[in-house]
């Protein structure tokens, strides 16, 4: 069984605030100076991924990453996570692109590896959110597609999904091949990679497809929306020093404070 797990590399969530920056003229996060991470829903897809590989004798697992030069970071992970192999699609043509262009491309790319049986991907991105990337590579491999799951089993020819419903779960049985999007849970928390599988990584080969190596529609490579604009709004917060010698005093000051304010 061959699984694919789709990666993405984006910014430090935990980034303090005052530091994130858009930059103007493509409306994306600024990149230049935040550190760049693997996106935690993905982590938790390749978490599951491996899961399954270790319990399906046979099985291996292709993390495949649609990014620059800086995104083999999130492919040496994968690598320390035990993956079998990492692949980075990219050209420099492709600029901005939305879900659907991703999902085409990284559709387009599955693909050319050849046969697939599961194809896993985080449930949404943390920069951008728009949760499109796996119902769309779903529709252009002519699969079904299951969102929302927090865990996998595998059967013969077919998939048993748990899924996130409102109020709770749900089990949801599906053919295969499919893809599915991944959300967090207990049982995909991501390992800690072994030191030796860390170091390991480090040589290990990834091979790098281009668009002359895929068989696209180069009009679908284009965002098919347009951001005209993204911004960080700006705040203004004022801090006011009541006088006061005691807790009745202060009390006094800030309850007239509030009343003049109306607030209370």
């Amino acid at each position: 069984m061959h699984i694919v797990v789709c990666l993405k590399q984006v910014i430090d969530p935990e980034i303090t605030p005052k530091y994130f920056k858009i930059d103007p003229e493509t409306n994306r996060p600024d990149k230049s100076d935040t550190d760049l991470v693997l996106d935690s829903f993905a982590e938790n897809a390749l978490e599951l991924a491996i899961q399954l590989r270790d319990k399906i004798p046979g099985a291996t697992v292709t993390a495949l990453c649609l990014g620059d030069d800086e995104s083999e970071e999130v492919l040496r992970r994968a690598l320390a996570f035990t993956a079998n192999a990492v692949v980075r699609v990219w050209d420099e043509e492709w600029e901005n692109l939305d879900g659907q262009a991703v999902g085409h491309i990284l559709a387009q790319t599955i693909k050319s590896l050849g046969g697939v049986q599961l194809v896993l991907t985080g449930y949404q991105a943390s920069d951008i959110e728009e949760g499109l990337v796996g119902p769309v590579m779903a529709e252009e491999l002519g699969i079904p597609c299951v969102t929302l799951v927090s865990d996998l089993e595998v059967e013969e020819n077919s998939a048993k999904a748990t899924v996130e419903v409102e109020g709770g779960y749900a089990v949801v049985s599906v053919p295969s091949p499919a893809v599915f999007t991944i959300i967090s849970s207990e049982t995909n928390v991501p390992r800690l990679p072994k030191v030796k599988d860390i170091r390991l990584a480090r040589s290990k080969p990834i091979v790098l497809l281009e668009s002359e190596d895929l068989n696209l529609d180069h009009e679908r490579c284009q965002p098919g929306v347009k951001l005209e604009r993204a911004y960080v709004l700006k705040k203004e917060v004022a801090c006011e020093v009541l006088p006061g010698n005691d807790g009745a005093e202060l009390a006094s000051e800030l309850a007239d404070r509030l009343f003049a304010l109306k607030v209370i």
